[in-house]
């Protein structure tokens, strides 16, 4: 009967803590990451000798081939009774590190997450680009998990998801799904979505526009009459689109802002800020499709898309700092967090003097 991989023990008790990451590298004890903050365990330093026993249990043999060879690997880890992890191999300077990132075993509701309800409405478009942007451990692949969830029990499609690695496993119910990973079953994003558009998919989920290529092809399918769900590292809807844009050449902006504004649907910004009785709760940025965003994406005007997002309240749209605000007047983030994280600070700090409040 085969043994238990001692990695299972930290694993263990990371999720019994609620940690949502699990950081092991050569020379420091293993660091828990719960509720954001950082907690060393009360263990020995992690020796280079321990790091491998530990990993290479687990690890496949391929891929920690892979690993020793390019200093770097990104892996899914089903570890049985545990759950399921997100597995990032690196090299640092003391030695070979490692961070566990938990998945959810179950693919949680809007409202479960504390999104907006109105958040559905991003995939209830037949075609275009759908943008779920926010800093590294914000949420993202947890809410396309639960809106690609959405629109498999209400609609009939195809979906095909593109992931390094794939996280959330899917169940067809309504939908008929296709997960494809990084490394076991395509090279590249760009690969994976060229070989997709020959697949017949309704719905292309693409776990992070990393670079150029993957971008361009991103935008293309869109245009294709796809409807394409993808993640980026902004904190905001206006710099997302700025984002989008300059990564481009500066000979090829002017194109890319007419591509990019004919497939723009909408943009869901998050980020999680600590909650005061505990846990964390996600304040968020939406902008859906209107008229007057493809000409402020022409134009070169991402700035007005924050106007475009206070004047669309009544459309369901909400702005970043509304988002906060309300966690505050709710009692549910501290006014100082709040202002800290707050994108217009000045504003922000105005409209807590309102409610009384100083920061």
């Amino acid at each position: 009967m085969p043994t238990r991989p001692r990695i299972d023990d930290l694993l263990e008790i990371m999720v019994e803590m609620g940690a949502s990451d699990l950081h092991l590298a050569t020379g420091h004890p293993p660091i828990l990451r719960v509720v954001g903050q950082m907690a060393p365990l009360r263990m020995e330093s992690v020796t280079a000798e321990d790091f491998v026993q530990l990993l290479s249990e687990i690890v496949p043999e391929a891929s920690w081939a892979e690993f020793q060879a390019a200093g770097d690997l990104d892996w899914a880890y089903d570890a049985a009774t545990i759950g399921r992890f997100r597995v990032n191999l690196f090299k640092q300077e003391r030695g070979p590190a490692a961070v566990f990132r938990h998945v959810p075993d179950t693919t949680l509701a809007f409202e479960d997450l504390g999104l907006p309800m109105q958040v559905s409405r991003l995939v209830e478009y037949p075609n275009g680009l759908v943008l779920i942007t926010g800093p590294t451990g914000s949420g993202k692949s947890t809410t396309l998990a639960s809106l690609i969830d959405h629109l498999n029990r209400t609609r009939r499609l195809h979906i095909l998801t593109i992931e390094d690695p794939i996280e959330h496993v899917h169940t067809n119910i309504g939908s008929r799904i296709t997960q494809r990973e990084i490394g076991s079953s395509a090279r590249t994003f760009a690969d994976a979505l060229r070989l997709a558009m020959r697949e017949d998919p309704d719905v292309i989920l693409v776990g992070e526009l990393r670079d150029l290529e993957t971008i361009t092809m991103a935008l293309q399918a869109a245009e294709t009459g796809i409807l394409v769900l993808a993640t980026m590292h902004t904190n905001s809807a206006s710099r997302t689109v700025d984002r989008m844009v300059n990564v481009f050449p500066s000979v090829e902006q002017d194109a890319v802002r007419g591509m990019f504004a004919g497939v723009l649907k909408g943009i869901l910004a998050q980020q999680l800020l600590p909650r005061r009785t505990g846990g964390r709760v996600p304040a968020v940025e939406l902008l859906f499709w209107t008229m007057g965003l493809p000409n402020m994406i022409r134009e070169g005007k991402p700035h007005l898309v924050d106007g475009a997002i206070k004047t669309g309240k009544r459309l369901g749209m909400i702005s970043m700092d509304d988002s906060i605000l309300d966690l505050v007047r709710r009692r549910e983030v501290d006014p100082r967090e709040a202002f800290d994280r707050a994108i217009d600070k000045l504003a922000f700090r105005k409209a807590l003097a309102v409610d009384g409040v100083t920061v």
